[in-house]
């Protein structure tokens, strides 16, 4: 991981009242009906055969790309080329996971590019090294309800590891798979985050971005407005595609009441990580920022979309962790 002190890279922003989000009349809420989100936390746990590697800022980059290969060699038929044209694409886990526009064929008008119904958390794992007999574990959250692919996961990670893990190509045992709670503890059942307004009101909050974020078309790094957009557009699209429908809420109203959140401390690094292509040899970033923020307004109605984000991510490249985020309440407005 590299980090640069020039004005471009490190972000360390005291934000004025120039910059905070334009002052607009508030839109009172109208409420459709009850919101969620579902999804199964799957995790892995591995011991060591081998010494085992994960570079600073790639563990999640690294899972991603040999799940991928792992996958086809155990999900794909041998005659199959692409997964656009195999006739078992309906059907088959690689193409559901890494390629869902080409097994589903349909979804939301407009959508070029389908989110994969998966996200790692492996950011813990950075920069560490695991010496023979040691453990490890990821965590892997499965947004597709009728079809999770959590057996096809064991299945090609329990391959992978035989093979061979990060740089070096460590050898590992997968140890065993579990579905946990949102306390961590197992719990067999999906997930359900409500999505309602929360029954408090809330005029101050703390986000802590946990690993790089890039979110584009902000006038700012973090603006509230652009950062609830996104999360709020990733949840209706997960929904849309893989559970039970879209949001049904008022998206435009919503977003006036958003433009209306300030922004009174934002301090922010950027974090310059890059991956070299095996195929092509070109870099690519994986960077972003990380940090915090605080905001202040209106903030009930906004909180749980945010406590969501933990676990869907916003922005780029969120499949292998990038876009986690925390969420913490400061304050609550005096009567």
């Amino acid at each position: 991981m590299h980090r640069t002190d020039d004005s471009k890279s490190q972000i360390r922003i005291h934000y004025n009242r120039r910059l905070r989000s334009k002052a607009k009349q508030p839109v009172a809420p109208a409420i459709l009906g009850p919101v969620n989100l579902a999804f199964f936390r799957l995790r892995l746990h591995f011991r060591a055969v081998e010494p085992v590697r994960f570079p600073p800022g790639k563990a999640g980059n690294i899972l991603r790309g040999a799940f991928g290969t792992a996958l086809r060699h155990v999900a794909c038929v041998p005659e199959c080329t692409e997964a656009a044209s195999c006739p078992r694409r309906a059907t088959c886990a690689y193409s559901r996971l890494f390629e869902p526009r080409a097994a589903r064929g349909t979804g939301p008008s407009g959508l070029r590019d389908w989110p994969r119904p998966f996200v790692f958390r492996a950011a813990h794992l950075d920069g560490q090294r695991f010496q023979a007999g040691q453990h490890f574990h990821f965590d892997a959250h499965l947004f597709d309800l009728a079809q999770p692919g959590i057996e096809a996961f064991a299945a090609s990670f329990a391959r992978l590891a035989q093979e061979g893990i990060g740089p070096g190509r460590g050898r590992a045992e997968l140890l065993g798979t579990e579905l946990l709670g949102l306390d961590g503890t197992p719990s067999p059942q999906p997930i359900a985050l409500s999505l309602e307004r929360s029954a408090e009101n809330v005029s101050r909050i703390l986000v802590r971005f946990v690993t790089p974020t890039e979110l584009k078309g902000a006038d700012s790094p973090a603006a509230f407005a652009t950062l609830f957009s996104r999360i709020r557009d990733r949840i209706s699209t997960l929904r849309a595609l893989y559970g039970p429908g879209p949001l049904e809420i008022e998206f435009h109203d919503m977003s006036e009441r958003a433009a209306c959140v300030e922004m009174p401390r934002c301090e922010l690094q950027w974090e310059r990580v890059e991956r070299r292509s095996s195929r092509t040899g070109q870099s690519h970033s994986l960077g972003g920022f990380v940090g915090e923020a605080e905001y202040s307004g209106d903030l009930a109605e906004f909180l749980p979309y945010l406590d969501a984000a933990r676990w869907t991510g916003v922005g780029r490249q969120t499949v292998w962790g990038k876009g986690e985020i925390e969420t913490r309440v400061l304050s609550f407005p005096t009567s």
